[in-house]
């Protein structure tokens, strides 16, 4: 490929959520060699394990149909190749999908890659030491749903290579999606860590959608955003050497500005100086950002050292049940009141049920967030009792949900407006395998 045409980038999801408008603009009007759908999550990973566990023909995303009967026509009309890791827990099953929906919209010579080997369960013993918390496997007490190590651009590029205009991969490291293509455009090599640095900035950049065009970043009085409702997606001009154009759509809402671009270039990142990727240990210390026009800044001087040995695997646990009850109480003395009701059921979650697992109250609007203490409460009228509990066994979960209804006639003066529900819940912690016990593989489907 060219080393000297600038490279056209989009993002069409930052997450597993994320809306679909501005995707299908950015393929009509935004001239991209390639569209990244970014859409996993530690906790969407544990999601997709448990739905495959539940159906084998599962476990990838639930907006990935939606999103290629939409997409596909589009990318194929406009020369737009699509990667994304919305394969999540099983990339083969999704690949055979989009294979399907191109059948059925009549799109003759698609070639759609499956790539996989993130999957390292077998690789994940009791004995395996887990960081936040700092125990073993066997020490959480909880089952593994899934295990995935977090590849990188080389997993992808071996596609590019063979020509696949749809990639689904599962767990990649998010700016890894955007760097292999920008990799594969260039002709950059694996141990190029300038380069390497410089792309993965890009990549970091994007991956979280319009969090860099002014989503996520507005606040009234203080951060500015026009017509936040139809915030457009970033579009990234990326040049042989690293340096890139971050902008958006012309009449798209949001803003892309040099505030936009560092905030973004900050999130997640414990060490400027030191991000580690699958790909290089990227250097961001040194970057240079600099507003290019309207909606236009310029990011340069990324650099970067050589990548980590070992890979970052996501282990996902069953976390039991979740149970989550909520009342609310109004008017002179509604704080007090709340508090009481939260009082009450703690007190009966222990010592008539005699359950011992924590129960989690919070007062919505005054302490849901910060744990401020009631007595030092502002004259709040308006308060809701939100009480929660984990646990592995249902009629525990049953437990809570029952107290709390029984506040309506037991309970302080005043509540009403009851809500309870009971939904499965997942625990993520992470581990490092070495890099060499992974290897990716890709599979050509072709339609």
């Amino acid at each position: 490929m060219s080393q000297k045409r600038t490279f056209r980038i989009g993002t069409g999801a930052g997450f597993s959520s994320d809306r679909l408008d501005p995707a299908i603009d950015l393929v009509k009007r935004g001239q991209l060699d390639t569209i990244i759908f970014e859409c996993v999550g530690e906790r969407t990973l544990a999601f997709g394990h448990r739905d495959r566990a539940a159906d084998p023909g599962l476990g990838y995303n639930a907006l990935l149909e939606t999103r290629l009967r939409a997409l596909l026509p589009l990318c194929q009309a406009h020369g737009t190749r699509l990667i994304t890791n919305m394969g999540v827990a099983n990339p083969d099953a999704a690949a055979q999908l989009a294979v399907r929906i191109a059948q059925e919209l009549g799109l003759n010579g698609l070639r759609i890659a499956a790539v996989t080997g993130d999957d390292v369960r077998t690789l994940i013993h009791d004995e395996s030491p887990l960081h936040e918390p700092s125990c073993t496997v066997a020490e959480t007490g909880r089952s593994i749903l899934g295990a995935n190590a977090y590849l990188g651009a080389d997993a992808i590029i071996p596609a590019l290579e063979d020509d696949a205009h749809v990639v689904i991969t599962g767990r990649v490291a998010d700016p890894s999606l955007f760097l292999a293509p920008i990799m594969h455009h260039f002709n950059w090599t694996t141990d190029d860590w300038t380069r390497l640095g410089a792309g993965t900035l890009v990549g970091h950049l994007m991956e979280c959608a319009a969090q860099v065009t002014g989503g996520y970043f507005a606040d009234p009085g203080y951060k500015s955003v026009p017509n936040l409702a139809y915030v457009g997606f970033p579009l990234a001009e990326v040049c042989a050497d690293g340096t890139a154009v971050i902008t958006k759509l012309t009449d798209t809402g949001g803003i892309v500005s040099s505030q936009t671009v560092k905030e973004q270039m900050l999130y997640e990142v414990h060490n400027p100086a030191a991000y580690l990727t699958p790909d290089v240990s990227a250097d961001f210390s040194t970057v240079n950002v600099s507003e290019a026009g309207a909606d236009r800044v310029q990011v340069s001087n990324a650099s970067g050292t050589a990548r980590p040995d070992q890979l970052k695997v996501t282990v996902a646990f069953d976390g039991g049940y979740l149970a989550e009850a909520e009342v609310s109480y109004a008017g002179p003395g509604a704080v007090d009141r709340a508090a009481l009701a939260g009082a009450i059921v703690k007190d009966r979650i222990n010592k008539v049920h005699g359950i011992q697992t924590s129960c989690r109250t919070d007062l919505i609007g005054l302490n849901a967030l910060h744990q401020i203490e009631t007595e030092s409460a502002p004259n709040i009228q308006d308060v809701r009792l939100r009480a929660a509990l984990r646990t592995n066994e249902y009629d525990a979960a049953q437990a809570l949900l029952w107290e709390v209804e029984a506040l309506l006639c037991c309970g302080p003066a005043g509540g009403g407006g009851y809500r309870g529900h009971i939904e499965p819940s997942v625990l993520t912690y992470s581990t490092f395998v070495k890099r060499d016990q992974v290897t990716p593989e890709i599979e050509i489907l072709s339609v």
